[in-house]
């Protein structure tokens, strides 16, 4: 299974690779922060059919769908980001990738995140570990003064900006630097190359995740929510994510955050 979704991602990722004259195709969704492309349309069409036909029976939840049915009750289920950092592809910021999770019960088995701008292909099995280009890779276990946060900034949600600000500027002090890239299944594949070592981001969909925390959890990562519960593979969710020392770290600095603000 695992090497089909790949075979097909790496596809998809061609369809990427083909784009010429974006500014005719790109629509606002919600608003200049939100945009979609035909190339994202186009991505997904392609990744409906492809996957489907690989497993007739599964659910299909991918992001360009207009009315997402609930598909929580589906045994098996693709969880698929067309193009994951849409706005990088429209400005030519090669940070793009193709993101395809299968679920079974609401648990992650499969993850496929791709690239096509470096060939990076990243790709996990629950319980077989995780890859870049069908070689195993690790987090690296370093703590919090020594290692990287990768942030999102939420930026479709106006009402989560204050609390974005006071967690980056929380952090700030106690990890070695900061980085944003626009790409949140890239973010956690980064994570488990070891490139990086803790991401968060307020909230994020179900397809900007899937993927990614299986692959980044199968290179030894801790996923969660910025609370450390369980993130919900059906419904918008905060992330938190990293490398044991580092996460545990970060999870405390937030917590401690929270408690300080509710006893003022």
């Amino acid at each position: 299974m695992l090497q089909e979704l790949s075979r097909i991602v790496r596809s998809a990722g061609n369809i990427i690779l083909s784009a010429r004259e974006l500014a005719p195709s790109v629509r606002e969704k919600t608003g200049p922060r939100d945009l979609v492309t035909q190339y994202d349309l186009m991505v997904q069409d392609f990744l409906r059919q492809k996957l489907l036909e690989l497993l007739p029976e599964a659910g299909f939840l991918g992001e360009e769908d207009d009315d997402p049915a609930d598909l929580s009750h589906k045994e098996w289920v693709f969880i698929v980001d067309p193009i994951d950092g849409t706005t990088n592809f429209v400005q030519g910021f090669h940070n793009s990738c193709v993101s395809v999770g299968l679920a079974h019960r609401g648990i992650m088995e499969y993850g496929v995140v791709y690239n096509p701008y470096d060939g990076e292909l990243y790709s996990a099995r629950r319980g077989h570990g995780a890859f870049l280009n069908e070689k195993r890779i690790f987090c690296k276990d370093r703590d919090l003064e020594h290692s990287l946060l990768i942030f999102g900034s939420a930026l479709y949600y106006r009402d989560l900006v204050p609390q974005t600000l006071r967690l980056f500027q929380t952090a700030f002090p106690v990890v070695q630097d900061i980085r944003r890239f626009g790409s949140a299944a890239l973010d956690l594949c980064y994570l488990a190359a070891g490139r990086a070592g803790v991401f968060f981001e307020c909230r994020l969909c179900p397809w900007d995740y899937a993927a990614g925390s299986l692959i980044a959890q199968e290179a030894g990562c801790l996923v969660s929510t910025l609370e450390g519960g369980a993130v919900d593979l059906f419904r918008k969710s905060s992330v938190l994510a990293g490398s044991p020392k580092a996460y545990q770290a970060l999870l405390e600095v937030f917590q401690g955050t929270n408690q300080s603000e509710r006893a003022v």
